[in-house]
């Protein structure tokens, strides 16, 4: 049991610092708009780069934030009928839908991105689409990356589905980022706890 809760430990661990380091893509996407706008508005000297990079840091955003979600347990889910029904029944249906669809999407998703980026390393893959022509094979590189840190939380979230089938409750997640309605239900237990 060791083992699993390390893992966890471990797996989320990875998942948050690399959400985190990440996060400041927003600050740098902030950055570059804050600089073209003043370049186009006030100097009449927009940049033919500007675009493409803003793209490339939402992407990397997007990519690497995954893990970082489903860490905080804060993907979107159709829960009306879900918290309906008991922990181990929750833990029974997220398990069988990680291997029926997770699972076959984020492997597919880390293993084709090898060769997708790859390919583009290979070749120097520059944007198609820019005159700026700037290099997009280093932002390819992150989709295998995204994919295998998804695999990595993944593994985690059955490993604690394992864990609430067994002993009909979730394991604690790190107190990392809390969705208000989890923040205020926490504070509700803890009030009648006293």
């Amino acid at each position: 049991m060791d083992f699993v809760n390390n893992y966890i430990k471990f797996a989320e661990s990875l998942s948050r610092w690399v959400g985190k380091g990440f996060a400041w893509c927003i600050v740098i996407l902030c950055l570059g708009t804050v600089y073209e706008v003043t370049m186009a508005y006030l100097f009449n000297a927009p940049t033919l780069w500007n675009f493409d990079f803003s793209l490339q840091m939402y992407g990397a955003l997007f990519l690497m934030a995954g893990a970082y979600t489903l860490s905080c347990d804060a993907h979107v889910r159709g829960d009306v009928i879900y918290r309906l029904f008991s922990i181990p029944t929750q833990a029974k249906i997220d398990l069988v839908l990680y291997f029926l669809f997770y699972f076959p999407g984020i492997c597919a998703l880390a293993f084709s991105g090898i060769d997708y980026a790859g390919n583009a390393w290979q070749s120097k893959e520059t944007s198609w689409n820019s005159p700026a022509q700037i290099q997009i094979y280093m932002i390819k590189t992150l989709i295998p990356v995204a994919g295998f840190i998804l695999i990595n939380q993944g593994i985690s979230e059955v490993m604690r589905c394992v864990i609430a089938i067994k002993t009909g409750e979730w394991p604690e997640r790190q107190d990392d980022v809390l969705e208000t309605e989890q923040k205020l239900m926490r504070e509700a237990r803890e009030k009648e706890g006293l």
